[in-house]
């Protein structure tokens, strides 16, 4: 089977480099993503509970996206975050960019859910 590609959409009305600062910087991912995160040469440590992953920065753009590649997956996938504002109406939309097993499709959209429930929290939005 092959991972089929999720894109997410989310609103976080705040501006833009506080969304990147919790989106790109350790300190800021431990505010929602997990709780402990380590950034050593461009290779971020995820600790939760019970589990450890570590991803590989590809790329990032201030105040705009930071994509990663987790390390145990050699299938082409990667999570992205894109912050965009909309033109007209001045809101922030996050997008996320993930892929998932198409059996666990619904589970990582529940997580993403979740998680950025937490984000929204961490920001008071």
């Amino acid at each position: 089977m092959q991972a089929e590609r999720i894109e997410l959409e989310y609103t976080i009305n705040t501006p833009p480099n506080i969304l990147y600062y919790r989106l790109s910087n350790p300190s800021g991912l431990e505010e929602w993503f997990a709780k402990k995160v380590f950034d050593k040469d461009g290779i971020f440590t995820f600790k939760w509970e019970r589990s450890e992953q570590q991803a590989e920065l590809l790329e990032k753009k201030k105040n705009e996206y930071i994509k990663f590649k987790w390390l145990d997956s050699d299938d082409g996938t990667y999570f992205e975050f894109r912050i965009q504002k909309q033109e007209l109406t001045g809101d922030v939309a996050l997008k996320i960019t993930d892929f998932a097993e198409p059996d666990e499709r619904d589970d990582i959209i529940g997580m993403w859910d979740e998680q950025i429930d937490g984000l929204k929290h961490t920001l008071g939005v």
